[in-house]
């Protein structure tokens, strides 16, 4: 009696291939010790900084005061500015540092609200009016904080008691759509930042897994079982998934520290960051696609990384040729940035087109206009780009190590026939 055989099982798909890679090494990097002290790495520099920014912020608020403009009359703002000397002792940091605007000590009209909004001046808000119904310029947090302190310094002028304290009035200034855009601007550069930092400190981990099989045979091991794209596709996804991982704990850790020592925090900037306008397209908008550049910035310089891998003989090439696409991503960050805020010219739309910059560009025109579906046309090209490059990567990877042609094709047979 024959036996039958068993039948064949049949070849794995592209994708399913690419996610049995994916998961191998998901696991393998998740778990390792190298990558827990990568995770570790960074969050020294930023205990670091926190505690240097605690020290710095501290030192800031005693040498910096804070100054209140007046614009009222010579009387008045003589009265105003000894009545603020006299409590200042008593009241600190609470009353603020009093001084008449230049602009306004000439005897004409003085359009206070004007003067702020042209950022005029260095003062967080101006007074006009008269002792007994004086008038807080500013905008809606800055009016909020020191229009109290107004009110007590008025009344002190005036020798009013308690019960007779003159009410100040408000005129809040609206952001302008200079400063608006402004503020946007910067919203673009730290986007572009981050991104850049991030891409640049976790990409290395495509070309260290990479160094580390081709050194020990493993990847060859792999091309012969399995089709050289998905093994690349595989690599990819999973240093993206790890690389994400890293990005949670490193989010986590800040939420943390920033809950427990916010004191410590590096103040950038005293302004009121409720008064400063989001990115054109929205927080929640702008946070998704932060995510999608992010990850496909990373599948970009990591396919980049993958071909570099393929061409080099070992493991000390593989560190030599990695520079120069350290330097390219570098220059073409610059590029990106140079090219805020001057949507439509030929430098900002070749830096939305070439493959590496396009992700900072998008990100940048994200904060700026409201158009979103710009954003799917670059996103298409951009995944083409990753395809190409993948395909790209594993031609070279066949012609230099399994040195395809056919013996190659052969020895390439017999691997997946054993397997």
């Amino acid at each position: 009696m024959t036996e039958t055989a068993a039948p064949l099982r049949p070849r794995l798909t592209l994708l399913e291939a690419a996610w049995v890679i994916a998961r191998r090494d998901f696991v393998a990097v998740l778990f390792s010790r190298a990558f827990l002290f990568f995770l570790i790495g960074p969050l020294f520099p930023v205990l670091i900084g926190g505690l240097a920014g605690s020290i710095g912020r501290s030192v800031s608020d005693q040498a910096i005061s804070i100054e209140v403009g007046l614009a009222m009359s010579a009387p008045d703002n003589a009265a105003m500015i000894a009545a603020g000397d006299a409590l200042r002792p008593q009241l600190g940091g609470f009353v603020p540092e009093l001084r008449v605007v230049d602009e306004a000590a000439g005897g004409s009209a003085f359009d206070a609200r004007a003067y702020l909004d042209e950022r005029r001046g260095n003062y967080a808000a101006i007074v006009t009016g008269t002792l007994a119904a004086p008038q807080v310029v500013g905008t809606q947090g800055q009016v909020d904080r020191w229009k109290g302190p107004v009110e007590l310094i008025a009344a002190t002028a005036t020798g009013a008691s308690p019960a007779a304290f003159p009410e100040a009035t408000s005129e809040v200034v609206a952001t302008s759509a200079a400063s608006e855009r402004t503020n946007r601007i910067r919203t673009a550069q730290a986007a572009q930042m981050v991104l850049f930092l991030l891409t640049m400190l976790l990409g290395g981990m495509v070309l260290s897994n990479l160094a580390e099989e081709k050194g020990n045979k493993i990847i060859e091991i792999l091309a012969a079982a399995l089709p050289m794209d998905a093994v690349f596709m595989g690599k990819l996804f999973a240093m993206l998934g790890v690389s994400f991982v890293g990005i949670a704990v490193w989010g986590t850790v800040g939420w943390g520290f920033w809950a427990i020592a916010e004191s410590a925090v590096v103040t950038v900037t005293q302004t009121n960051f409720r008064d400063l306008p989001g990115p054109a397209v929205g927080w929640p908008m702008f946070i998704a696609l932060g995510i999608v550049y992010f990850s496909m910035a990373y599948l970009l310089l990591g396919s980049l990384f993958l071909t570099i891998g393929a061409m080099a003989a070992s493991v000390r090439e593989v560190q030599t040729m990695s520079m120069p696409v350290t330097m390219l991503q570098l220059m073409v960050f610059f590029l990106s940035a140079a090219n805020i805020g001057q949507i439509g010219t030929t430098l900002e739309l070749t830096s939305v087109v070439f493959p590496l910059s396009s992700p900072f560009a998008m990100l940048a025109r994200a904060a700026l206009e409201e158009t979103l579906w710009t954003h799917a046309v670059v996103l298409v090209w951009q995944a083409v780009a990753v395809l190409l490059l993948v395909k790209g990567g594993s031609m070279l990877f066949r012609k230099r190590v399994m040195k395809s042609g056919g013996a190659g094709r052969d020895k390439a047979k017999k691997g997946r026939l054993a397997a």
